[in-house]
């Protein structure tokens, strides 16, 4: 039963940003698409984050980076990307992790876009 609660949640959450995607309007600049989000499953034991880019009809990188309460880089990731794909994800999990805000960033061709989490 847990796996498919996991399961459900994501679905649900990829499907609330397409949707969200979708309400854009015509005149907005679609650089502002770009954007990352995370969701802490916690009965799961994981982290799940997500870049949302503006898709390109050739593969590219991106940097991901998990930085931890005390300013630390926990992990730094080249993921690549491939043409057409409109978002990326990672994943952790949460035991290990030190509590506090955390913060994961991606650097997508010289634009960093980042978001905070909090563990407790």
């Amino acid at each position: 039963m847990s796996k498919v609660f996991k399961y459900l949640l994501l679905i649900l959450f990829v499907s609330n940003n397409l949707m969200a995607e979708d309400t854009i309007p015509d005149e907005v600049d679609y650089d502002t698409v770009n954007s990352v989000d995370c969701i802490i499953l916690s009965d799961e034991d994981s982290i799940i984050c997500k870049y949302i880019h503006t898709r390109v009809e050739e593969d590219k990188y991106v940097e991901f980076i998990w930085i931890d309460p005390t300013n630390t880089i926990s992990r730094q990731r080249t993921m690549l990307i491939p043409a057409g794909h409109g978002s990326i994800y990672d994943y952790r999990f949460i035991n290990g992790r030190a509590n506090g805000t955390w913060t994961f960033e991606v650097l997508d061709n010289n634009q960093s876009y980042k978001t905070n989490f909090i563990i407790e």
